[in-house]
């Protein structure tokens, strides 16, 4: 018996939970679907983004709605076409064995006589966006006056969209008697007020602690010039060559500025803001979705409700006015349980509004360096040699071979593979090897404030050391749960090992000085399942550019792919392809 089937829903629902291959439901599915199964009940659930929001009250929506009926029972409300369709998308997945059930999408930017028809023919769940809803409604296309349920998710978002007025004019044309299940990240002055206006006596259920970050996203900021985001953008890009990221800039500007300067250095990247037709909307998403776009530059309102599980790194280009803005981004990351990155670009000037994100969310940021030119290189070498290693051999080289070997004859191995690296690494090299350090030269912070905020201990940059493993994302691995089993192993307390940094098959880590010897000598001739496990000192003391001090991870997530000690395979990144001709680097 799996959890689901614990949590009393019928028989249809668990069939289609089967075939979706979920097995343990999430703890916001866990808290809310008994409440809502089993009590006539407004309900408020905080929970970040990611934590499986929509079977929480979808599972118990498409239970209790009766599906011979054509009339409309159930209205879910949520902030954009990305995260609408989505939902109706997945409500269609778990309801595929109710026999009879229509559930409807209604939002802007596509024919609204075709949504009214679709209506009509019977839609007893709607799922729409505020602006389409309520222009349905002044033309009475729809009428919501019966309906039973009503969901509004992202509540937070859709407020800070402007859509307050919407939302209290589309509820007004729904009955008293209905129950209303609001569902939200944060909990900000507004979405307080459609609570108190428009629901009655709500039990609340809290995922995590309010409006605080969640576990598995790691948060990290970056100090340099204003003349040189740009610059550490790259470079933070550069040393993590699995990148799959969403980039945030404050205005539609600059986020267009920044997505044009990346893909003529080479990147495949796209600009996602209110200036883009739909049509170019959804060329964009659909090429992030499909990973041939890695490096997703968007305004904060546009890159509401996308829902991309797999996304490795957040980059905040610049800092948002408000902190819940913060909290949205970050959570773009970090989904289903997996792990991310939030990455921070920021001056001296602006580091006071660090310390009120980390007041606001609950936890702490972990001061990084941007790495050095030195350094990515090292980083692009190891990754360029483990891409050779993993490459398929396409057989029809076979008819080739003669002729490559006339050409290649007498270059010995040694010399050959030195060449081969050599043809992408030179140009890397002649790159980075003369540029300057970006970081800036104090980071706002003295001594004592680091110990005071639990930062770590404020060990002198040569008292840490940095090593190279060669396990990494492809054997399983992310930054949380390599720290476990480095931990595990070294038999060390969790501080003792900080700065992890995954990457496709090979990682970097610190520790203190004094336990290097333990360190190397653990991992000689170490095996798992037969494999050997190889450490060794980073040529880059650094590694990446972090400062030697030891940082606190605070992340308290589990562990991918099961067993940590198992190389069964986890997420592999997708470097893809990289066009153009500006951007050193191994693609």
């Amino acid at each position: 018996m799996t959890k689901f089937e614990t949590l009393g829903l019928d028989k249809p629902l668990l069939d289609a939970i089967s075939d979706l291959g979920f097995e343990t439901p999430s703890e916001v599915q866990e808290k809310a679907i008994p409440i809502l199964l089993e009590q006539e009940t407004d309900l408020v659930a905080l929970a970040q983004t990611g934590t499986g929001k929509t079977a929480a009250f979808g599972f118990p929506m498409i239970q209790k709605i009766q599906s011979e009926s054509r009339t409309t029972q159930g209205l879910i409300l949520s902030p954009t076409r990305e995260l609408c369709l989505q939902i109706t998308n997945e409500l269609k997945l778990y309801s595929k064995y109710v026999k009879g059930l229509s559930t409807v999408a209604i939002y802007g930017g596509a024919s609204i006589s075709d949504q009214a028809r679709q209506i009509k023919r019977g839609a007893q769940i709607i799922v729409a966006t505020p602006g389409r809803m309520k222009d349905m409604i002044g033309r009475k296309m729809v009428d919501i006056s019966k309906i039973d349920y009503c969901v509004l998710d992202e509540a937070d978002e859709m407020l800070n969209m402007g859509f307050f007025e919407d939302i209290k004019d589309i509820l007004s044309n729904t009955p008293k008697e209905k129950l209303t299940w609001l569902f939200s990240a944060t909990m900000p002055k507004e979405v307080s007020v459609i609570a108190k206006k428009f629901m009655n006596k709500p039990q609340e259920i809290t995922i995590g602690t309010k409006n605080a970050g969640t576990s598995t996203v790691q948060h990290e900021y970056y100090v340099v010039g204003g003349r040189d985001r740009y610059s550490a953008l790259k470079r933070l890009a550069d040393a993590n060559p699995g990148i799959f990221s969403v980039i945030f800039c404050r205005t539609k500007r600059d986020t267009q500025k920044v997505a044009e300067k990346l893909i003529e250095d080479g990147y495949n990247a796209g600009a996602l803001h209110g200036d883009l037709s739909q049509n170019q909307r959804d060329l964009v998403m659909n090429s992030f979705r499909k990973k041939q776009v890695q490096m997703l530059v968007a305004t904060d309102v546009a890159a509401r409700g996308i829902d991309v599980d797999d996304i490795t790194h957040v980059i905040n280009y610049q800092l948002p006015d408000e902190i819940e803005t913060y909290t949205h981004r970050s959570g773009r990351t970090g989904r289903a349980g997996k792990s991310g990155i939030s990455m921070v670009i920021v001056t001296r000037s602006e580091l006071r509004k660090i310390k009120s994100i980390e007041s606001k969310i609950q936890q702490s940021f972990l001061s990084k360096k941007i790495p050095t030119g030195i350094e990515i290189c090292e980083i692009q070498l190891y990754h360029l040699a483990s891409k050779i290693k993993e490459t398929e051999i396409n057989p029809e080289i076979d008819n080739y071979l003669p002729a490559i070997n006339d050409v290649l004859e007498g270059v010995d191995r040694d010399e050959l593979l030195k060449k081969i690296i050599s043809v992408e690494f030179t140009r890397f090299y002649n790159y980075y090897s003369k540029t300057r350090d970006l970081n800036s030269s104090e980071d706002g912070r003295d001594r004592g404030e680091r110990k005071d905020r639990s930062q770590g201990d404020n060990i002198p940059s040569n008292g840490s050391v940095r090593y190279f493993i060669n396990v990494g994302e492809r054997d399983g691995y992310d930054w949380m749960s390599l720290k476990d089993f480095l931990r595990d192993t070294l038999n060390l307390e969790k501080e003792d090992v900080f700065n992890v940094d995954t990457k496709d098959s090979f990682s970097f880590f610190n520790t203190d000085a004094q336990v290097t010897e333990h360190v190397l000598q653990t991992f000689t001739e170490f095996k798992v399942e037969g494999r050997f496990v190889n450490v060794e000192v980073s040529k880059s003391p650094g590694g990446s550019g972090r400062s030697g001090g030891k940082k606190r991870d605070r992340s308290r997530g589990h562990r991918k792919g099961g067993d940590n000690k198992s190389f069964r395979g986890g997420r592999k990144s997708s470097s893809g392809k990289r066009g153009g001709k500006k951007r050193p680097g191994f693609y």
